[in-house]
């Protein structure tokens, strides 16, 4: 009798300790809540399971329990129960897996309006690189990168002189405006994480990844590294400000742009601002 209390408290503490945990999700600050909904399907879904699971060993162990002479009796096989776990597996299964087929369509299909922005990390620290006015990313590659080129832009590309470079600094982002974040790395496995956000993605070197979000509400939100890159991993931090249009703006235009910061680009730079000639 003891042994099957303690296992109907054990599942009812943790349904309980999950439901009323101090620790839970942050505010969301994006479209995702789609992944929040998926997330709690799955909770009950196998939380159910579990709590079913334990109530029968509860049930079996008090109803089985040992007596002076009471024997086990031997079966092999129970066909109709089979059948029973196998279309109720089933089900749960597809039950779980269904929204999150959904989800992923939707995570994977960006918006024909959104923004360009590009991340790249590195041990230990954050670059972003947003477009210029052309509304254009240059293209890159890890060869062209250099200590006046830290995201390897390609400097013979007149898109990219007009991309703006953050190195070691904090990313703003428009409210309401969706963007495609494109995750690249130059050394080991990283993934950008914003808890508010719900989104993130590996971020594999010689690949580029992303993800696209629309920012609901203005704020600061931490950057974390959700993948493990070395000694220093716990210390590769930055921030993602959400501004209204007019703050973005201003923001904007504060920043450097590519050829701004690379003295190497001074011929480029004047023959882009001369039309190419």
């Amino acid at each position: 009798m003891a042994v099957a209390l303690i296992l109907l408290l054990v599942a009812i503490g943790s349904v309980l300790f999950h439901i009323y945990s101090p620790w839970w999700w942050t505010p969301i600050a994006t479209n995702w809540a789609y992944i929040d909904h998926t997330i709690n399907i799955t909770f009950w879904i196998t939380g159910f399971v579990f709590v079913a699971v334990i109530a029968f060993m509860a049930y079996c162990v008090f109803r089985f329990h040992h007596k002076e002479g009471r024997r086990a009796d031997y079966n092999p096989e129970n066909k109709k129960l089979e059948w029973w776990l196998s279309v109720g597996t089933g089900i749960g299964v597809a039950a779980m897996l269904a929204p999150g087929l959904v989800v992923w369509h939707q995570f994977v299909t960006v918006p024909a309006d959104a923004t360009e922005v590009e991340v790249m990390g590195q041990q230990w620290q954050w670059s972003f690189r947003l477009p210029g006015k052309d509304g254009r990313l240059g293209t890159s590659d890890v060869r062209n990168i250099a200590s006046d080129n830290p995201m390897g832009l390609n400097r013979d590309d007149p898109h990219a002189q007009d991309d703006v470079v953050i190195e070691n600094g904090d990313l703003h982002l428009q409210l309401g405006k969706p963007v495609k974040v494109l995750l690249r790395s130059v050394d080991v496995l990283h993934d950008f994480y914003v808890p508010e956000f719900r989104a993130k993605m590996d971020m594999v070197p010689g690949m580029v990844t992303y993800f696209w979000i629309t920012p609901i509400r203005t704020g600061t939100f931490d950057v974390l590294c959700a993948e493990l890159c070395g000694a220093a991993h716990y210390q590769m931090r930055a921030k993602v400000i959400i501004d209204e249009e007019r703050e973005y703006h201003a923001w904007l235009e504060q920043q450097k742009t590519f050829a701004e910061l690379s003295p190497a680009n001074t011929v480029v730079k004047a023959r882009f601002q001369s039309g190419g000639k």
